[in-house]
């Protein structure tokens, strides 16, 4: 998760809050109880990247005593503004029953609006879920068009994952699959787009 916080933050720091990129330096170099409180500073004053280091910070242990539920909430706060990390550990802290109930519907709802923005890794956890009916009902077609865009991206996991599906799938549901599949790729807008197929809109 170390290399998440680093990778995300240093990118987007100076555009952001000054601070942050101090902060993920700081963190970088292993001192989490500074990085700690220079992060709550910025997550207080409603930082979204700093409220999603918190959260990692709080699930790992780092620089403050592992709590799971600090960490869902820190989660929480970034997620709301949109921020594709938090929303993603969010859905995982759901899936797994960590510092919440497990609760597979909410951990979908989360891993759909990551994967709307393109995210391979969340595309991919998304269509296992379809395939073992979690939160949702088990729906082979769309965990293959899912697998389909994760693999588009290189993601080589989803390709092996992809054959499982395909193979409870009749041909015509392949070919409406891969038609869908393509249309998504093509699409001006595909958060929108991807939203209507996750919707039930073909």
């Amino acid at each position: 998760m170390k290399k998440l916080i680093c990778a995300v933050l240093l990118c987007a720091a100076s555009v952001v809050y000054a601070g942050i990129y101090e902060s993920a330096v700081v963190y970088e170099k292993g001192d989490y109880s500074k990085a700690f409180e220079e992060f709550t500073t910025a997550a207080q004053q409603g930082n979204a990247y700093a409220q999603f280091a918190l959260g990692v910070m709080y699930a790992d242990g780092q620089g403050v005593p592992q709590d799971y539920s600090q960490a869902v909430e820190w989660y929480k706060k970034a997620a709301q503004q949109g921020y594709a990390g938090a929303q993603y550990n969010l859905g995982g802290m759901y899936k797994n029953g960590q510092g919440v109930r497990q609760d597979y519907a909410q951990a979908v709802a989360w891993f759909k609006k990551v994967a709307q923005q393109g995210d391979a890794k969340a595309q991919a956890l998304l269509g296992s879920m379809y395939i073992l009916g979690q939160g949702v009902p088990q729906n082979y077609q769309m965990a293959y068009i899912l697998f389909n865009l994760a693999a588009s991206k290189g993601d080589s996991g989803a390709e092996k994952v992809r054959d499982i599906a395909l193979k409870k799938m009749t041909p015509a549901a392949i070919a409406d699959a891969q038609v869908i599949t393509t249309r998504l790729h093509n699409a001006k807008d595909f958060a929108a787009e991807l939203g209507k197929v996750l919707n039930g809109q073909k």
